[in-house]
Order: C-alpha cells, then structure tokens, then sequence
C-alpha cells in the first residue's frame, strides 16, 4: 500500500517523535510505501528514516522553493512548482493517509482531502493518528460540525481516529483488504 502522510517538518520532542518513529517502523516493515512531503529535516526525517530502515519504499513530493530540504537517496522524488500542485501529486501516488502532528500545512493538507472525500472525489481511507491528544480539540470540532449539520457525510465515513500508532495501520490495512 502506498500511504501519504501529512505531517510537520519541525524538530519536535520525544512525545511526537517517538509515535511517528514506531509508525514509520511499522508501515517499512509491512512492505509499504511512505508518500510524503519529500523533506529531510524534523518529523518529516524521523519518518522517512524508519521507513527505510525497516525496508519499505520512500517516494518524495517536494515544492520548488524547498527544494534543497528535499532527501536524497529515495526510491522517487517529484519537485511540484507550487503547494496546490504538491497537494495533488501527494494525494494522487496515494492509496490512503496518514495525519500527523503539525502545523497550519498540515491543518491545510488534512482538510483538503476531508473536503475531497466529503464531496465524494475521493474514497481513500484517511487516519488523524491523535498522538499524546494533540488533535483533540480538531476531533470536537469536527464532532460538533457533523452535530449541528455542516457535514452531509457521517464523520465516521470522512476520517478514523486513531490513538495510536499500531491502530493507524491496522485501520488502513483492513480498509484496503491487506492482509
């Protein structure tokens, strides 16, 4: 399965990192692919680096203006011109998604692809792994915007919130009848 997950670039503590590691050692070791954001530093690399260590494939959709952050030695790299692009190309080497922690890039990417599959342009399973609560308030949120009728779509059809990281995978592999 080839899985694109959203995330952030930052250096981040254990807290974060150490969830991200365990899934990105999980998702090398089930003989998938990481589709991501391309970048060598932070998170990102953190990922990346468990990917590949544990034998899985690593393809890289960076943006022009970082360019220079984007990793080398992967199985392939694609440069986008522009974000929207990037978005598309992440998004479309993917069979499902994978939500990390970050920021409003992140935030960005996420609703992008809750808004393709609430209008039906998408069926790609997405996971927000909520790692140590970071997205409990964004789970209120989107609770409460399905309670009051902003979503035409049960939530539970839109996103698969997982608490941790063995669930993300586990979820995502049995909605694509891996086995």
């Amino acid at each position: 399965m080839r899985i694109c997950v959203f995330l952030s670039a930052a250096d981040l503590d254990d807290r974060y990192t150490r969830p991200a590691r365990e899934f990105a050692k999980l998702l090398g070791k089930g003989g998938h692919t990481l589709v991501w954001g391309g970048s060598d530093v932070g998170l990102m690399k953190v990922v990346a680096d468990g990917v590949q260590e544990a034998g899985g494939r690593l393809v890289g959709v960076s943006v022009e203006f970082l360019a220079a952050k984007a990793r080398a030695g992967v199985d392939e790299m694609v440069i986008a011109k522009d974000l929207a692009e990037r978005k598309r190309l992440l998004l479309e080497k993917a069979d499902a998604v994978v939500i990390m922690v970050g920021g409003t890039g992140t935030l960005d990417e996420a609703t992008e692809i809750l808004e393709l599959k609430k209008h039906g342009h998408t069926d790609k399973p997405v996971v927000l792994l909520n790692t140590a609560g970071f997205y409990d308030g964004l789970k209120e949120q989107f609770r409460r915007m399905e309670d009051e009728g902003f979503l035409p779509r049960p939530l539970t059809d839109l996103v698969f919130f997982a608490e941790e990281p063995v669930g993300a995978l586990a979820y995502l592999e049995e909605s694509q009848g891996v086995e």
